[in-house]
């Protein structure tokens, strides 16, 4: 063999840009090109962008870990979790146990925290056991399951019995209201931990580090034997069975976990937000966070860490921007509808691309 065949042929740059291009995917490029040009837009308008850069920096961390809570559901098999909010309603009893026992600061985030875990992986649970049921409808049953859960918990909500005045309603209402106060309690917790500014742009360190370990967290599950046998299990069941795996077993993990990231991920949602939102309040946050970890690449049978990051960077960074663009180029009536028609318009196209998560035109 001719010694000039051992080595390998340089990458010109055009090469290595149309070997970025394929990776990163035409829908992504639009995305992105759309938000450089609502940031240019912010910047000719004059708009303080230093407040606009903060708050896609917050809005990136407090949604995040939700985004997150999609990777198991996607890598055992089960498709994006659209009964996300059965996992989101653990997270809401889990903090308002705290404010009920009159716990604060950083001992009431994370007792919310670990009761949100283990709740959610309890429900997360059960729910797997359902999937198992109904394999090949798993995102018709979640989607129902989850709008069914939010009804049921409503008239829990109603007849919880709370005592604290925090969250009850005054003058011998019935039920808890349907927004709690937070600020005394959980609020910002996270983000003014380490928290600085860097030319006027507030940087939420502590809720960007929590992000951040959870990142690393299911980065370094996915390596683990468990996780790697998850991944086998949703990208071929059969040849995961006819390896030995209990492909029902690891589809019941995916679930477990799943809900228990996104219960965390709704409390740490919560106090950075300053508000616990109860009753149909959870109904649609699941779309929200499978439209975001399909933007960043993911697909039916694949996701990752990275297609989380991706997706919700561009998706909460689009939020944040079109809205005070559009404040100023229209009516304030009409702003409101035009970030709507954004924001759906995004979870449209997420969810009907021919190829979801592939390079698509």
């Amino acid at each position: 063999m001719p010694e000039d065949t051992l080595v390998p042929e340089k990458t010109t740059l055009k090469e290595r840009f149309l070997d970025f291009y394929r990776d990163f995917g035409v829908a992504r490029l639009i995305i992105f090109g759309f938000l450089l040009f609502l940031l240019a837009s912010a910047l000719f308008l004059k708009l303080p962008m230093e407040q606009i850069l903060s708050s896609i920096l917050t809005r990136f961390g407090m949604n995040g870990i939700l985004v997150l809570a999609m990777i198991p559901s996607i890598q055992s098999g089960a498709g994006p979790n659209f009964a996300l909010p059965l996992g989101i309603t653990c997270g809401i009893v889990a903090a308002t146990l705290s404010i009920e026992l009159d716990m604060a600061g950083f001992s009431g985030l994370f007792f919310s925290i670990g009761v949100a875990a283990i709740l959610g992986a309890i429900t997360g649970f059960f729910y797997g056991i359902l999937l198992n049921r109904v394999k090949g409808q798993e995102m018709t049953v979640g989607t129902y399951f989850g709008f069914s859960i939010v009804s049921l918990m409503c008239i829990f909500w109603f007849l919880a019995p709370y005592k604290s005045p925090e969250m009850i309603w005054p003058y011998g209402g019935s039920g808890l209201r349907v927004t709690i106060a937070i600020q005394d309690r959980l609020g910002k917790v996270l983000d003014n931990f380490l928290s600085f500014d860097i030319l006027g742009v507030t940087i939420p360190t502590g809720l960007l580090l929590m992000f951040a370990l959870f990142c690393l967290a299911l980065w370094v599950f996915s390596r683990t034997k468990t996780g790697i046998a998850l991944s086998t299990v949703g990208s071929n069941p059969r040849f995961a069975e006819s390896s030995g795996l209990n492909v029902n077993r690891y589809r019941i993990i995916g679930s477990s976990i799943s809900h228990a990231v996104g219960a965390v991920g709704i409390v740490v949602y919560a106090q950075s937000f300053g508000f616990i939102q109860l009753y149909m309040a959870p109904l649609f946050m699941a779309f929200f966070a499978v439209a975001s970890i399909l933007i960043g690449g993911a697909s039916l049978k694949r996701a990752t860490v990275t297609h989380a990051i991706i997706g919700t960077f561009l998706f909460q960074s689009i939020l944040v921007v079109s809205m005070p663009v559009a404040n100023v180029v229209v009516a304030d009536n009409i702003a409101d509808v035009i970030r709507i028609i954004i924001s759906n318009g995004i979870i449209l196209y997420a969810l009907t691309r021919k190829e979801i998560g592939g390079d698509v035109s």
